[in-house]
């Protein structure tokens, strides 16, 4: 998994982070101000990227955290076949398989952007 090491405190709202080794996007970021014996701590609310999920984490500010490396893409539609099509990555022309989400219509020639990490892949 492509994934790289920050620190807490340069997170925000709208990036990326792994929680329970899982590619999400920050909802909400907030911090509490330290306390007597402690370091200020930061409360994360996030969804899952590919399977929007719910996930929250509590961590120090100045522990470091994994965030993934997730690409975004420009692809064309070349067909569509019940729930899957294929769709060409205008940048490698590579042939791939996704899955039709079901809040979108979508038909051939059409111009899509999609993230990709790793194998996984979600039309935005």
């Amino acid at each position: 998994m492509a994934k790289q090491q920050q620190e807490v405190r340069d997170l925000q709202e709208g990036s990326y982070v792994l929680i329970e080794e899982t590619a999400c996007k920050i909802d909400s970021y907030s911090t509490a101000k330290p306390g007597k014996h402690g370091s200020a701590k930061a409360r994360i609310e996030a969804r899952g990227v590919f399977d929007d999920k719910k996930r929250s984490l509590s961590q120090p500010v100045d522990a470091k955290i994994w965030v993934p490396i997730i690409e975004r893409k420009q692809g064309q539609i070349v067909s569509v076949d019940g729930n899957d099509m294929q769709v060409m990555d205008l940048e490698t022309y590579e042939t791939i398989t996704m899955r039709v989400p079901e809040d979108k219509d979508v038909s051939p020639d059409e111009n899509i952007e999609f993230l990709e990490m790793e194998d996984q892949r979600k039309i935005i």
